[in-house]
């Protein structure tokens, strides 16, 4: 056997190894109820990826580049936008995974560096309504429950249980609006009674407290955060060691991505972390300073076409599913569309006409 074929041997050796030590590791941790899926998070960082897309016209059409592959059947509903805060989502039904769907775009209206500059000096400066000692930033709270988006989701997701019934909600995002994603599905499983949500995030920042956290688990265990290698938005806004409950804490559960090998023989591990969202041994025993690792999670890419612009493209005949407020903030909407075309099916599995 050569010295090339040896090193391999050697490196699978040692693979091997490795996971069946983390695979042990996990056995003896608490589990908060969230169980980690490969699949459905490799389909719902296409979503992740798909609410970037400017082009309305494309995005509510789903005829958009990132709206084919495994998730090319999806049915839109509604697409959020506020333009006043360049906050962008959109609510559907994916069929195959028989849930709704709700994406939320990330940070789109400054460069990416500027942002995350600015995550460092996020203060937790207001108290989460109804859990003592949780604190939150008021920028993330206020970026779902004072804009135009949580009135618009909320409206998105009674549409499509009306039109298709209860449904399992999984509620999704990048960045920021992973952090959007997760106060979404913590209102709908608060203040709204929505049994089966869950969440799944890629390379959010911290939103809260250490007490945030516990109450965020209690509510909602079905919570997965996934981390990219290096990547810097999930170790931000900091986390002080030495003052764990006057710091910024994550909830769990952490699985994080991080590549092992050297040369073409590299491999991507997924270890899932422990019940703690601060794991020492997975993101946080690394030094996060990549943006690169931020904007790519399971190969897939995860930012705007341009950056520091909120433009928005839009076909004249779409403006007819448009409804505007004042400040030109709006919801492109299917409802009527959709209902006619399932009350038209039922019809003709009915055998009737439906004039």
């Amino acid at each position: 056997m050569d010295r090339n074929a040896s090193l391999k041997a050697v490196l699978l050796g040692c693979c091997c190894l490795l996971f069946s030590v983390a695979g042990a590791r996990e056995l003896r941790v608490q589990h908060t109820g969230a169980v980690y899926n490969h699949t459905l998070a490799t389909i719902l960082v296409e979503y992740a990826s798909a609410v970037y897309v400017s082009d309305l016209t494309e995005l509510f059409s789903w005829t958009c580049s990132r709206c084919d592959g495994v998730i090319e059947d999806f049915e839109i509903i509604e697409i959020v936008v506020d333009v006043q805060h360049c906050l962008q989502a959109f609510v559907g039904v994916d069929k195959d995974l028989n849930a709704i769907i709700v994406a939320f775009r990330g940070t789109q209206e400054h460069s990416i560096q500027n942002w995350v500059e600015d995550l460092y000096w996020k203060q937790l400066d207001i108290s989460y309504p109804g859990m003592p000692d949780a604190m939150v930033h008021h920028g993330f709270y206020f970026a779902y429950h004072n804009t135009t988006m949580r009135p618009g989701i909320l409206n998105a997701i009674k549409t499509a249980k009306d039109i298709y019934g209860e449904m399992n909600i999984i509620v999704t995002g990048h960045s920021m609006g992973g952090a959007m994603a997760s106060l979404c599905g913590l209102d709908l499983a608060i203040n709204h009674y929505a049994n089966e949500v869950q969440v799944l995030t890629f390379g959010q920042p911290r939103i809260g407290n250490a007490a945030f956290a516990s109450y965020y688990t209690q509510f909602l265990p079905n919570t997965i955060r996934v981390t990219n290698d290096h990547d810097i938005v999930p170790h931000l806004p900091p986390y002080y060691t030495h003052f764990p409950q006057k710091t910024y804490h994550h909830f769990p559960r952490e699985v994080w991505l991080y590549n092992i090998g050297v040369g073409s023989l590299v491999y991507t591990v997924e270890k899932v972390c422990d019940g703690s969202g601060e794991d020492p041994y997975c993101s946080r025993s690394v030094t996060g300073n990549s943006i690169t690792d931020h904007l790519s999670y399971y190969g897939v890419e995860l930012m705007a076409d341009t950056w520091n612009s909120c433009k928005i493209v839009m076909d004249p005949h779409v403006k007819q599913y448009r409804n505007e407020d004042v400040h030109g903030n709006f919801i492109l909407s299917k409802k009527s569309s959709i209902i006619r075309n399932v009350d038209t099916k039922r019809n003709s599995d009915d055998g009737r006409s439906s004039f």
